[in-house]
């Protein structure tokens, strides 16, 4: 132990090596030719040893090192939800307590819940703002602790004191507290002691065979005796509504249930009715069952009646189909998970929206769904679906090479770019115009006008086939301006009167109400000169009225859409429709292009004569397997993500396909593509469990083999679709014989979709689909203060649990090394120094004392 109140140390005594300069002094010293007397070269030497000696002991960091008993103490306290307002006033009492003992020594402040404020050491005012909803609803201690102990400079005592109900909802306070090797002392806060309900759990069984009876478990907590009515919902439907009485404490409830006709069934947990809450968010909770039966198939059709021979024909075939308009199109992934198999047959895009197409998408590629789209004349390109996600996932393209003999098209397009129709309308409007002139032909002819209170050719009249130049042209309109449309109407049917081709057609799209003019004498002119005339109308400020009117006299086609995205769908659609070359009704006998083990035992040879079809393009990977007589796809398919998509271009109505009612093979031919076409459910041998803990979810998958064996070394993959369609992949990893587990993160709330699949040697195994509800946050539910994980915490720091605020700020026997860098000193001293050597190097001293000895 050292006698001197202080100590020396150095940072970087690595830098001591440039002491060897010392000798190199000395030798110098000796070498010298200088005439001074020999104690001023003496001298000289001496300074500049100890300037080389100040320099270096400056790179070596020397630090005067004192201990200090001074302490910082930064109180960490918990504002999350759980805490209610009498417990942030006895955190306030007694910190004014602790601060009266405080002396000399600092403290700091910082407020957390799901996530730590900032360490300020100005105390929060007693009045300070809530936080946020969103960092509310969350105890976060680790990330408090560990911001706590960031804050503490190194010249004190660190100390926590840490104020909190001890429920944390993330992270790991102990493993923090031990990380920080600081002292952290906890003081437990009383939970809200409001009146309050909750709906703890909902617990189903994770799947269970169609009609089978099973229970759905429901679980209550209260803190008092009350009485409520207890809701059970499947889907929209509720099928339990009853009243029960509540006492202080848990209360669980059973409701027997049966599932038919659905494949995946939500069923959500109510209670109302309560004569003391003071939380609703936490009066419900939701659970997902899985059924297994027969496979399900849902069609979307413009005229549902019209599809009844083949609704006949799949359930004659054992498989079960819902039919419905485009309105009942799925917009999410748990009405999706229903079905193994989506057909839209002669269906538009404009029928549709992005996030239905976009679920669509994320149902096939991630959760192995199965696609089908039939033809007619409101679908592939004839639909609008050019670019568009759908498009994306189908193994046909809905351009096509347009074929000589079809009539050439000459279009103008019309524009509005008033200021109206600024930022994401304007960008949209020019996508539209873009993909109409790639669905263009080389012999047809198109123009862009674009109008605001004056009339702009953005682009001339010319062949379709100077794509490049024309889309250069449309990609310049910027909007700003009026509403005058007239003259650019009268420009479009001036520009295509004096052009040659047989069919002729104006698209106006516009957002606002025009300035007068004649528009119904100009659309009947337009009729006389055999140009046709469609409208869109964006939004409900367009006159919508007028632009119906246009389309109806002008023989052409009225759009409206509140949603700018649909624009581009609305433009493809009318472009290909006014070409008028995208059908072929020309009877034919499918051709077997690729012959197939789906359809290995159709005879192709007794079909009948279908009577017409979309045209389209197959994609390269595709497999290409039946062909009208010219070439063209009939019946295409290909993989995509972990589904199968199919497109046929004819459809199974009696427009095309009246002779295919009564052929013997219908029933069949539709079956196996079918069967091909839709998700596989491989369950035998295989149990999957979910649970959830917090905000991690835990996948457990137990597998054998058909033997009875442990499935062992298989890969099993596991795809996650959150509530907000984010995409998550991992893999599981094998913990036990036929064993396998992985984790995935829960962060929001929502219906979390999981599809699993096990391969061994590359050949797929097991297929299976789940899912996971994630109801309120952790924060909002019903539990008393965790002092263990409170004691812990203080245990494992070497703090202490609960103490006086008289203690927070006394003595103790720790102490701290307050450092304090010399560098600056010595290169001061180094410096002044320099000048003596300086001065002992240019001038003789000894000459006044050889005057004086002389005289």
């Amino acid at each position: 132990m050292s006698i001197l109140p202080f100590q020396l140390a150095l940072t970087h005594p690595a830098w001591l090596a440039g002491l060897i300069v010392l000798p190199v002094l000395i030798y110098y010293f000796y070498r010298t030719l200088a005439d001074f007397a020999r104690w001023q070269r003496i001298v000289s030497l001496s300074a500049r040893i100890a300037i080389a000696v100040l320099l270096v002991l400056s790179l070596c960091g020397l630090t005067l090192l004192k201990t200090t008993r001074e302490q910082y103490v930064v109180f960490v306290v918990d504002r999350s939800l759980s805490v209610g307002e009498q417990a942030e006033r006895e955190v306030a009492s007694f910190i004014d307590r602790a601060l009266v003992g405080a002396g000399t020594n600092r403290a700091a402040f910082v407020t957390f819940g799901a996530r730590p404020g900032q360490v300020l050491e100005d105390r929060p005012a007693a009045s300070a703002a809530p936080l946020p909803e969103a960092e509310a609803q969350g105890t976060n201690l680790a990330a408090a602790i560990e911001a706590a102990a960031g804050a503490i400079p190194p010249q004190y005592v660190p100390r926590i004191m840490l104020f909190s109900d001890g429920n944390q909802t993330e992270g790991d306070a102990v493993t923090a507290a031990l990380q920080a090797r600081l002292p952290v002392s906890t003081v437990p806060l009383q939970t809200l002691p409001d009146p309050e309900v909750q709906v703890s759990a909902v617990t189903v069984p994770a799947q269970v065979r169609e009609g089978e009876p099973f229970y759905v478990e429901v679980v209550v907590d209260s803190n008092h005796e009350d009485e409520g009515t207890i809701e059970v919902y499947r889907g929209a439907h509720k099928v339990v509504d009853a009243r029960h009485k509540l006492k202080k404490g848990e209360n669980r409830f059973r409701f027997e249930q049966s599932i038919t006709r659905e494949r995946l069934a939500m069923y959500a947990v109510r209670i109302r009715g309560l004569s003391q809450d003071t939380l609703l968010d936490n009066n419900s909770e939701s659970g997902l069952v899985f059924t297994a039966g027969k496979p399900r198939v849902l069609i979307i059709d413009s005229d549902p009646k019209l599809l009844q021979q083949l609704v006949w024909a799949l359930e004659q075939e054992e498989i079960d189909v819902d039919v419905r308009p485009p309105q009942g199109m799925p917009d999410n992934l748990a009405d999706l998970q229903n079905y193994e198999l989506l057909m839209l047959s002669n269906v538009p895009a404009t029928s549709l929206t992005q996030r239905q197409m976009e679920v669509a998408r994320t149902w096939v590629q991630d959760l192995g769904g199965g696609f089908m789209m039939l033809g007619g004349e409101q679908s592939f390109g004839l639909g609008g679906y050019y670019k568009t996600a759908l498009e994306e996932i189908l193994p046909v393209r809905s351009d096509f090479e347009k074929e000589k003999e079809k009539p050439s098209l000459a279009m103008v397009l019309v524009i509005d770019k008033s200021g109206s129709m600024g930022g994401e309308k304007m960008e949209l409007a020019k996508t539209a115009a873009k993909s109409a002139v790639e669905l263009l032909g080389p012999s047809d002819k198109i123009g862009v006008i674009a109008f605001e209170g004056e009339t702009f050719w953005i682009s001339e009249v010319q062949p379709a086939s100077n794509k490049s130049r024309i889309m250069d042209d449309i990609s310049r309109i910027e909007a700003g301006g009026g509403t005058v449309m007239y003259p650019a109407m009268e420009s479009a049917y001036e520009a295509l009167q004096g052009t040659v081709a047989k069919l002729k057609h104006v698209i106006i799209l516009t957002d606002g109400i025009s300035s007068p003019g004649d528009f119904e004498g100009l659309a009947a002119t337009m009729v006389g000169a055999r140009i046709t005339v469609s409208t869109v109308a964006v939004g409900n400020d367009a006159d919508k009225n007028l632009l119906e009117e246009i389309a109806r006299i002008g023989q052409g086609r009225h759009y409206f859409t509140d949603d700018p995205s649909a624009v581009p769908q609305i433009f493809a659609k009318e472009t290909v429709t006014a070409s008028k070359s995208a059908i072929n009704e020309q009877p034919f006998v499918p051709q077997v292009i690729r012959p197939t083990q789906a359809l290995a035992d159709i005879d192709f040879a007794t079909a009948p004569f279908l009577l017409g079809y979309v045209m389209t393009r197959p994609k390269p990977t595709c497999e290409f397997i039946l062909a009208s007589e010219k070439g063209d796809p009939l019946l295409a398919w290909w993989r995509y993500g972990l589904g199968m998509t199919v497109a046929f271009t004819s459809d199974a109505k009696s427009r095309w396909a009246a002779e295919w009612l009564t052929w013997p093979e219908f029933s069949k031919f539709w079956a196996q593509v079918v069967r091909h076409t839709m998700r596989k459910n491989e369950a035998k041998g295989v149990t999957v469990d979910v649970s959830r803990k917090g905000n991690r979810a835990t996948v457990t998958v137990d597998a054998i083999d058909p033997a009875g064996r442990f499935l062992n070394q298989a890969e099993t993959d596991l795809t996650v679709i959150d509530p907000q369609f984010g995409n998550h992949k991992l893999t599981l990893a094998q913990t036990a014989p036929g064993r396998y587990s992985g984790h995935f993160e829960t962060p929001q709330s929502g219906a979390y979709h999981l599809d699993l699949t096990q391969k061994q040697s590359g050949r797929a195994l097991y297929h299976q689909t789940r899912g996971l509800m994630v109801g309120y946050p952790d924060e909002l539910r019903l539990r008393p203060t965790n002092e263990d994980l409170l004691k812990t915490v203080a245990r494992v720091s070497g703090g202490e649990f609960s103490p006086q605020p008289e203690q927070v700020f006394a003595a103790g026997d720790k102490t701290a090394d307050r450092a304090t860098p010399l560098w600056p000193w010595l290169v001061l001293t180094a410096t002044i120094v320099l000048v003596l050597d300086v001065a002992l190097r240019r001038i003789d001293f000894d000459i006044p004392w050889r005057k004086l000895r002389r005289a």
